[in-house]
């Protein structure tokens, strides 16, 4: 009997959702300033959804139409036994019905997995990166080790994964330094998308003073390079430029500026079984007991179209200049990066 693919989903815009980014953990081995507090409590295991149910949700996603997969955290790879997952999901790529299985890390551990994530079928990895600096990075990231992420992206790179390095461009932090990021990338041979920092989860200091519009950032690297818009996507919110002098790419991210929801094409699953339909707005669908309410994903099935008629327009981000509060309570670790 032949098999017949539920309707792809469709949101009450007329948004096909192809994409969807799935936290296996909240827990990293870094602290970075924008991201998290210092000390953190974080879920109990218990609460965790097992590998097993982590690839069932994911298959259900993917048997109704999903095409991208993205694995984050937290920092994913601190997950024990998250390899496994990866060779699971992979089974997807190789029959055709996925796309693209990818990951978001911050490196520290990437080169002890790189080559079995390639050979999962992991072709593509976003690695966090805000700083050349050893120094900067380790103020940055709190506590983290600067020569062990450069080890990560070199074993990336060897392993044969596209690399893209993302960096959150921050005011007074890091944005001396976009041009030589920009330069490195294209010498290496990655993309670039630079982020502007999302007021999302309480981070023990002040989110406005962090705060640089990539409008700024963009006109300063226009005083040294030429960049040249571009339609490349990669599924994700980045507008792509080229840059003539490397003829690498850099994208932007502007979730302030100039956010980019008339295009959403994706959703987001937490390491619990929530799904988020929009990064910046609480509503939420749990989608943990109707999996686990039965053996067959009927129910599943169900739950997730019902999630994704409700994914709203866009988001309502706004840095609190008074207030000094987050737009959205929960801490980016816990949605999914």
């Amino acid at each position: 009997m032949t098999h017949i693919r539920p309707p792809a989903l469709i949101d009450p815009f007329g948004r096909p959702i192809h994409y969807l980014r799935v936290s296996v953990t909240d827990r990293c081995d870094l602290r970075c300033v924008y991201c998290m507090s210092e000390d953190m409590t974080f879920l109990p295991k218990a609460d965790l959804l097992s590998l097993e149910e982590l690839d069932r949700l994911c298959s259900a996603f993917v048997e109704q139409g999903v095409r991208k997969l993205r694995i984050t955290g937290g920092e994913p790879l601190v997950r024990r036994n998250v390899l496994s997952l990866f060779r699971n999901l992979g089974r997807h790529v190789k029959s055709g019905a996925l796309a693209e299985l990818t990951l978001t890390t911050n490196g520290t551990h990437l080169a002890k997995f790189a080559e079995d994530l390639k050979q999962a079928g992991v072709r593509r990895v976003n690695i966090s990166l805000d700083s050349l600096d050893p120094a900067r990075f380790k103020t940055i990231t709190r506590w983290g080790d600067h020569a062990k992420v450069m080890d990560g992206i070199r074993a990336a790179k060897d392993a044969g994964l596209k690399v893209k390095i993302n960096t959150v461009a921050m005011r007074g932090v890091n944005e001396d330094e976009v041009e030589s990021l920009v330069a490195w990338c294209g010498a290496e041979g990655f993309d670039l998308v630079l982020i502007e920092t999302m007021p999302m989860g309480d981070i023990d200091g002040d989110r406005t003073a962090q705060y640089l519009p990539l409008s700024l950032v963009r006109a300063q690297l226009e005083q040294r390079f030429e960049l040249t818009p571009i339609p490349d996507t990669t599924g994700g919110p980045a507008r792509y430029t080229r840059v003539a002098e490397t003829g690498g790419r850099v994208g932007f991210i502007t979730p302030m500026t100039h956010n980019f929801c008339e295009s959403c094409n994706r959703v987001r699953l937490t390491c619990t079984g929530t799904l988020y339909m929009c990064l910046g707005q609480e509503d939420a669908a749990d989608l943990r007991t109707p999996m686990r309410a039965s053996e067959g994903d009927e129910l599943l099935r169900a739950a997730i179209r019902e999630a994704i008629a409700r994914k709203p327009k866009g988001h309502d981000f706004v840095i609190d200049r008074r207030h000094n509060r987050p737009a959205v309570n929960r801490h980016m670790s816990v949605t999914g990066g």
